[in-house]
């Protein structure tokens, strides 16, 4: 059975598409979760986001994921963790999402598929998972905004060449990006994808960029920081 453990919970994922990795392992280290929240993980997979969500803090998680292998496996994760009063997976299609009345969400997290007009792959559930056949970049705002409290706030993990794009239906609908976090594995490469904070007001931009590892599969003090209550290796004994 493939299991990824962490710190404070496993992640079961023999069955998804698509598997736990360094930048959604990061991009939930980083997000913006203070405590109390009330958080929407939009395409859940393994319910990674959700359950890195719930051990920052938030008052409830409520994951949505399309595929029913995947939906199954979160429930799994979810059931096994600390937290699983706080967790609720939900198996069916966000456009079609209804939560109870008058419920809104005060963060709306997602690491959607990233490519369009890709080549195919063979596995039709990976493509399916890493392709926005399912769900277009502007479909995931429009749910996000349909979803989202007054003042809550959207989390996105993006390729950097979908920023420009994003950024432009974000505004069309009334969210600005008020934070970037450019992701590169190493300081002699390209960063490819971004971490995006959207609000719906209007704040000061700021845009950085985070180096994972400093050398070899060392990692860097800042990336450390995010991760340092997650992963093993930095379990304290």
């Amino acid at each position: 059975m493939s299991v990824f453990h962490f710190q404070r919970f496993s992640v079961r994922q023999a069955r998804a598409a698509m598997k736990v990795c360094t930048d959604a392992t990061l991009f939930g280290a980083m997000a913006p979760v203070s405590g109390g929240e009330q958080v929407l993980d939009i395409g859940t997979g393994t319910g990674l986001l959700a359950l890195m969500a719930a051990q920052l803090g938030a008052a409830s998680v409520t994951a949505v994921e399309l595929d029913r292998d995947a939906f199954e496996e979160a429930r799994t994760n979810f059931r096994a963790s600390p937290w699983a009063d706080r967790l609720h997976a939900v198996h069916g299609d966000i456009r079609d999402h209804a939560p109870e009345e008058g419920r809104r969400f005060d963060l709306v997290i997602s690491n959607p598929s990233f490519f369009q007009a890709h080549s195919p792959s063979p596995d039709v559930r990976r493509h399916l998972a890493r392709h926005t056949d399912q769900l277009s970049w502007s479909e995931l705002l429009h749910c996000a905004d349909r979803l989202a409290a007054k003042n809550g706030s959207l989390y996105l993990l993006l390729p950097v060449m979908a920023v420009r794009q994003v950024r432009k239906e974000a505004e069309a609908l009334g969210w600005f990006l008020s934070r970037r976090v450019n992701l590169k594995g190493y300081e002699r490469n390209t960063a490819k994808v971004a971490a995006l904070w959207f609000s719906r007001t209007v704040t000061e931009y700021q845009e950085e960029t985070l180096i994972i590892y400093r050398t070899g599969r060392v990692y860097s003090k800042e990336s450390e920081r995010y991760l340092s209550p997650f992963l093993l290796r930095f379990a304290i004994e």
